[in-house]
């Protein structure tokens, strides 16, 4: 396999398409593109896109390059303008992405999700699924929620990608006992 292989650079607001407007929490130049290796579901390796803020780029490339090294799968890595910034369409595409300036999947009033801050990471979304009661976001993801019938691309206690992203010290959505969120990574925790 060859070696993990990444580069970073600056993004402007058109590249960044529907995921950002101005009102957004950070603008274009507090952002960054990576470009990095990643191994695909089909065993091939593949070279995926993300934004993510400038300030956890080193957190991130650590992450991923561990993920490659582990031979761990993702099945796309895209950023979300692809999708024009609608959240649902990358999770049913099974994306892997960083920045998209929402707000949170939570109750109560709207406030900024961290992918708004480019500072959260959602892997694998069909793998890893959104619960919310009977709600399953993407849809395909209720083939994984039983979480003991481990699979690859699966965020699981102990394992691989969970490991990776608490190693730089982030934290995962699928700890949170209300409406897990398995497919969630962030540095704040939120």
């Amino acid at each position: 396999m060859p070696v993990f292989s990444s580069s970073v650079s600056a993004v402007d607001a058109a590249q960044l398409g529907g995921t950002w407007h101005p009102g957004c929490p950070v603008g274009p130049e507090q952002l960054r593109l990576l470009s990095m290796s990643y191994l695909g579901f089909d065993g091939a390796v593949h070279t995926g896109t993300m934004v993510v803020n400038a300030s956890v780029v080193s957190s991130v490339l650590h992450v991923f390059a561990t993920l490659y090294s582990a031979r761990f799968p993702l099945q796309e890595m895209i950023p979300e303008s692809y999708y024009g910034g609608d959240d649902n369409s990358a999770a049913a595409a099974d994306d892997t992405s960083g920045f998209n300036c929402r707000d949170a999947v939570a109750p109560g009033p709207p406030q900024w999700s961290v992918h708004a801050y480019g500072e959260a990471i959602d892997v694998n979304d069909v793998q890893n699924p959104y619960i919310d009661g009977s709600t399953v976001i993407p849809p395909a993801g209720a083939a994984y929620e039983n979480r003991t019938d481990v699979r690859p691309g699966m965020a699981v206690p102990g394992g691989t990608l969970v490991e990776a992203f608490a190693a730089v010290g982030w934290q995962w959505g699928g700890r949170w006992t209300q409406s897990p969120d398995y497919q969630h990574f962030s540095s704040t925790g939120g």
